[in-house]
């Protein structure tokens, strides 16, 4: 059965970082792209930025430097590195991989940035 899975969504100061992980796992014959999206409360789901396996990011208008994405694929697994968090960052944020040629969603992680 395959499934992708993130963790790391915390609750977090303003400026303040975190790091989300996103693990694909199962009966996995091809896995290509990978990346993250997010969605806040009343709004779009939204591109964060996706990362193909050959390492290429491209990321959405919104993050301007604040966000890395990296992969492992050994581990089948992606990661977000966020710094000077906002409140507006609050989101659940989703991770997507391509797997066995069809797109797979994760339940996703919640972030919350408050004082």
């Amino acid at each position: 059965q395959l499934q992708v899975m993130e963790s790391g969504g915390d609750l977090v100061q303003p400026g303040g970082s975190l790091r989300l992980s996103c693990v694909a796992s199962g009966n996995i014959l091809t896995i290509g792209a990978m990346g993250w999206y997010r969605q806040a409360p009343g709004k779009q789901r939204e591109l964060v930025g996706d990362i193909t396996r050959d390492g290429k990011v491209t990321y959405g208008e919104f993050v301007k430097g604040r966000f890395t994405i990296s992969r492992d694929n050994a581990k089948r697994t992606i990661y977000l590195q966020m710094s000077s968090l906002k409140p507006d960052d609050t989101a659940i944020y989703y991770c997507k991989a391509y797997i066995n040629f069809a797109d797979r969603w994760g339940q996703g992680t919640q972030v919350v940035v408050v004082s």
